[in-house]
């Protein structure tokens, strides 16, 4: 297939495009590498530089980028994982997220149907959720995000679900959980920009770029009381899009499916399991809690391995911190 990948120089966008082009498909990554790195491109896949708030420069992309693979095929389809992600700055710049990710993905669709390309696999998210009112969540579980972050992804995929039924746009909407760890073969090294998660913020602090981790609470009810997590090794995200975009072509029907490992690990587990794994100190501060954390939340991926025969094999504890480690301990001082 010819496949377009807008935001494919990014943390997971990269690892999206490895998996494509592994399987033998063929790539073109389009991004304004405000996050993205051009160390996360691979010479195999075509590159253009552009933004999706640049309309005419997508509609381009989408209509002639198939020229740098073969001009006599259009794109079969497009991965979009170009969006601002940081849950606490949406609170804070939700003109930015309206902008960036209803108004980007918007042209997006539009420049789809243009372009006449008819498969859309969208990096959804699990901030969709809000608080659980159960865990594990599965599907069903009511969409109440408590950010707006998690407010645009819903957005985007009712706007989806409206483009289906009038433009016969065909999508997988993933709702993704955790992303942690590096490619398992090495092959990606690009680190984010200023991460706000929990993993690379370990890593960062094993290697002295910062002086501690702030930990937000260990009063919850859970066995640590810290925090649990469900957390997805990135090479496992990157498989689910590439299963997930098999089925939507081959069945012609949208889908909307989390992508989790399934299971939890607390703070404390993911800092003392560091600890062991990267052999430094990685200092620790208990701060207080922030609004809107729960307590535990883990996924149920039944559905994914019901319509995709999918489940996370890379996702265990041990692999995602040392495929962190392989990468981030280059850059300790």
């Amino acid at each position: 297939m010819n496949i377009l990948i807008i935001g494919g120089a990014g943390y997971i966008g990269s690892h999206v495009t490895r998996e494509l082009l592994d399987n033998g498909h063929k790539c073109v990554v389009f991004d304004n590498l405000s996050s993205g790195l051009r160390e996360n491109l691979f010479k195999e896949a075509a590159f253009i530089h552009g933004d999706i708030h640049d309309y005419p420069s997508l509609v381009n992309a989408m209509k002639l980028g198939t020229m740098l693979l073969n001009p006599n095929n259009p794109f079969d389809a497009l991965i979009h994982l170009a969006a601002s992600k940081a849950a606490g700055e949406s609170m804070l710049k939700p003109e930015k997220y309206s902008s960036n990710n209803i108004a980007g993905t918007i042209n997006i669709l539009n420049a789809a149907c243009e372009a006449g390309v008819r498969n859309i696999v969208f990096s959804s998210s699990a901030a969709v959720y809000g608080e659980p009112q159960y865990t594990p969540v599965d599907e069903k579980h009511p969409a109440i995000p408590e950010n707006f972050y998690g407010f645009t992804k819903i957005e985007i995929e009712r706007i989806l679900g409206w483009y289906d039924k009038l433009k016969n746009i065909r999508y997988a909407c993933l709702r993704y959980f955790n992303a942690a760890g590096y490619d398992v073969k090495g092959r990606i090294n690009g680190l984010e920009q200023n991460p706000a998660n929990l993993f690379p913020i370990i890593m960062e602090t094993a290697c002295g770029v910062r002086n501690e981790i702030s930990v937000f609470g260990n009063d919850y009810d859970t066995p640590d009381g810290t925090c649990i997590r469900d957390y997805i090794h990135v090479n496992d995200l990157a498989a689910g899009h590439y299963m997930a975009l098999n089925y939507i072509i081959k069945n012609n029907k949208s889908i909307t499916v989390n992508l989790g490992s399934g299971n939890g690990f607390s703070v404390n587990q993911v800092l003392e399991s560091s600890r062991k794994i990267t052999g430094k100190p990685i200092p620790a501060k208990i701060t207080g809690r922030r609004g809107g954390d729960p307590a535990k939340l883990t996924a149920s991926c039944a559905l994914a391995f019901e319509l995709l025969g999918w489940k996370a094999k890379y996702s265990d504890l041990e692999t995602l911190i040392k495929t962190n480690w392989n990468v981030y301990q280059g850059i300790r001082r």
